[in-house]
């Protein structure tokens, strides 16, 4: 991809979506960890959409970086929230939401972005290829497409972080899941949780679940039309 004025504005966008959709993604896990009795992450701060409390300089804004301008696969991570289970209310029911809580916020900004395109297009304003009607201004056009980035970042990031592969949340809320007799295979698991992950991201992999996955999102956004 050229760097050039058209590629910063994209860059500027989804910059934007990705530190806002973190930030909101790691709150998540703090306030449902405090709702079960674990202040830890609450006291850190961490119950906050200030992307300064949850942004890693290398996971959140170097390699999406590099992911951005050269096409590699994006690996990106914000500051992870700590929380203390010894301190959780029904540590299993605990474990399950606390670990879902992240991947259900990041629905629930997919929902809300879903449902705006679905209005927009409703009222004429922008057409089947998420285009302003009848206006040429920026304005307009930067505002629906960081829009349409929300919608697509975040049905992404909820279904990558549900993928139970650690150390993912959906291998928690897996193991939150399981029975007690799964425990070593998951802790066996873990050890090559990593390892895993890359595999699964460079060998492309994650590229046929989400290419499985968009084209559902988007029909459901357009179901009816």
């Amino acid at each position: 991809m050229g760097i050039d004025s058209n590629s910063i504005a994209q860059f500027i966008l989804y910059m934007v979506a990705l530190v806002f959709s973190l930030s909101v993604h790691e709150s998540a896990h703090a306030w449902m960890s405090n709702r079960f009795g674990d202040d830890l992450a609450r006291l850190q701060g961490r119950i906050s959409l200030n992307p300064v409390t949850h942004v890693d300089p290398i996971g959140t804004l170097l390699f999406p970086a590099i992911s951005f301008f050269t096409g590699a696969p994006l690996i990106g991570w914000a500051r992870p929230t700590p929380v203390n289970p010894l301190k959780w209310r029904n540590k299993r029911v605990a474990n399950f939401w606390v670990s879902a809580a992240g991947a259900i916020s990041n629905f629930i900004i997919a929902i809300i972005a879903g449902l705006t395109i679905r209005a927009l297009y409703s009222f004429g304003v922008i057409d089947y290829n998420l285009t302003p009607v009848n206006t040429d201004s920026t304005v307009a056009t930067g505002a629906v497409e960081l829009i349409v980035v929300f919608f697509i970042l975040n049905v992404a990031l909820g279904v990558f972080n549900l993928l139970p592969i650690p150390p993912l949340d959906g291998s928690k809320v897996l193991a939150s899941i399981l029975p007690d007799t799964f425990e070593p295979a998951i802790e066996a698991l873990e050890r090559f949780g990593f390892l895993l992950l890359f595999i699964a991201v460079f060998t492309g992999v994650l590229g046929v679940v989400f290419r499985i996955v968009m084209p559902i999102a988007w029909a459901l956004v357009f179901l009816g039309t």
